[in-house]
């Protein structure tokens, strides 16, 4: 019997390398909400030409991280006053049935999965690795998505998942909203575990709805104060 041809690697294109690059500057908060590119300035950066450039900043643009504005040029992308809510509002909605698909279907699979990623976030707490807790933070919710094993929901997720990311990293490095965050995953995990969807769906909605004190303002105020 003829054996099956071996799958090639295909090398990473430069547009690909390039739009890795830029989405992490702008996630990590290297690049300032709001603040505009220079293609000239990141391909040199990045030893490359212009036209990989300009191919990731369209697709950063279809990411809603970046903003494009004809005879103006590309921008960081802002949030309007108000819409930090919009944001969490649809958030909950993905999330909270994700989470209870997850729960009554495949609680031990979620509950497992999401243990691996609350141990490495012990981890990272205990290195003082922010960026890596942050980036954790993220994998946890992006698998409560993935317990809905629903294409769509993901889809529709995915297009909101890299602006919410950015504002963590611009939010989430206080130590009293990390301490908060970190005990909050870990009643969600318990919840979980209890395959107690009324506990699990009301610490969630919390955990994500949070639309007062500090760490409120600072975020409304981190979208907005670009267009301010």
């Amino acid at each position: 019997m003829t054996q099956p041809a071996p799958r090639l690697e295909r090398p990473r294109s430069l547009t690909d390398l390039v739009t890795e690059h830029l989405r992490r500057w702008i996630i990590t908060g290297e690049m300032e909400l709001g603040s505009k590119l220079s293609e000239a300035k990141i391909a040199r950066e990045l030893d490359v030409s212009r036209t990989p450039v300009r191919e990731a900043i369209n697709r950063l643009e279809i990411e809603g991280l970046l903003n494009v504005e004809a005879q103006r040029g590309s921008f960081v992308f802002t949030l309007s006053p108000g819409e930090l809510g919009k944001l969490c509002d649809a958030r909950i909605c993905l999330e909270a049935a994700a989470l209870t698909t997850g729960i009554q279907s495949s609680s031990e699979a979620l509950h497992a999965a999401l243990s691996d990623i609350l141990h490495q976030m012990d981890e990272a707490r205990a290195a003082n690795d922010d960026t890596r807790y942050i980036d954790l933070d993220a994998e946890f919710h992006l698998r409560i998505i993935g317990a809905a094993d629903n294409t769509f929901m993901t889809e529709a997720y995915n297009t909101m998942a890299p602006r919410m990311s950015a504002l963590r990293h611009r939010l989430g490095r206080h130590p009293v909203h990390m301490e908060k965050s970190y005990r909050e995953h870990c009643a969600l995990l318990e919840a979980i575990r209890d395959k107690n969807l009324e506990r699990a769906l009301q610490i969630l909605r919390s955990h994500i709805d949070r639309k007062e004190g500090n760490y409120w303002s600072e975020g409304e105020q981190a979208g907005t104060k670009a267009i301010a």
